[in-house]
């Protein structure tokens, strides 16, 4: 699963698997692919795949198992509610083969919460934990996530989910982190395309792509370069900006 830069550091990878039939529906908006994208990529993890899972359990059981052993980390957002679909911690708990008890401290966190009083059946149910698992506290509403293994299990909701990647971020292993330079073309992609490609084969080492936009002057694109090494990344843009300068005086033929 861990991979090493050409500087032999470390490259930490995650995946993201998103559970829930509303996402799939269209009536719930996925708000948390890219925050965790851009969260993880800040911190130095590379987000390498995401997934999203209708509320099937052999599917989802399939997909984290799928995912732990590919990845180094696997993140999971939704399922983990009151209600009878909320079906994510038994489906991790069957992925590790274990059982899937009452946790204690979540018991006393929800107790707390609510004051002992409308702790009911459904709500009880946010505080089973696959066994072996620890608790992924939640300073918004309480009910906590959890992690088995390399496996983090967080709320859907975004401001929940938020809260609680940012309890788990000071535990992760992370890597060197990517950086980033954008390089605006004033080309549309397909006059780029040859030469660009010309330049990626140059730098197998570098991340580069095109991405089409229309503004006020028309059909444009912006490259982004992205690289580990400040001086690769340099080289890199110095590379692409030559190529368009080459670009230009063509067009202008």
């Amino acid at each position: 699963m861990q991979q090493e830069s050409p500087k032999g550091q470390a490259i930490i990878t995650a995946a993201l698997l998103v559970i829930g039939d509303e996402i799939l529906s269209g009536r719930t908006k996925d708000k948390n692919i890219g925050y965790t994208a851009e969260y993880l990529t800040n911190i130095g993890v590379d987000l390498r795949e995401v997934r999203v899972v209708a509320d099937i359990e052999e599917e989802i059981v399939a997909a984290v198992n799928a995912l732990r052993s590919k990845y180094n980390y696997l993140f999971t957002t939704g399922g983990i509610g009151p209600t009878h679909d909320d079906i994510t911690a038994d489906c991790v708990a069957k992925a590790f083969g274990v059982a899937l008890p009452y946790h204690p401290e979540a018991v006393d966190i929800l107790k707390k919460r609510f004051n002992g009083a409308d702790l009911n059946e459904a709500r009880m149910r946010m505080t089973r934990i696959p066994e072996g698992g620890t608790l992924v506290y939640n300073k918004v509403s309480g009910a906590p996530g959890f992690r088995i293994g390399n496996v983090f299990v967080m709320a859907g909701i975004p401001v929940v989910m938020q809260a609680m990647l940012d309890e788990i971020a000071p535990t992760l292993q992370t890597g060197k982190k990517m950086l980033s330079e954008s390089v605006r073309a004033d080309a549309r992609e397909g006059d780029i395309g040859g030469p660009l490609g010309e330049v990626a084969k140059a730098f197998p080492d570098v991340t580069i792509g095109s991405y089409p936009f229309i503004d006020d002057k028309g059909p444009n694109t912006s490259i982004v370069v992205r690289a580990r090494e400040e001086e690769r990344l340099s080289a890199a843009v110095a590379a692409v900006r030559e190529m368009l300068a080459g670009v230009q005086v063509s067009l202008q033929k």
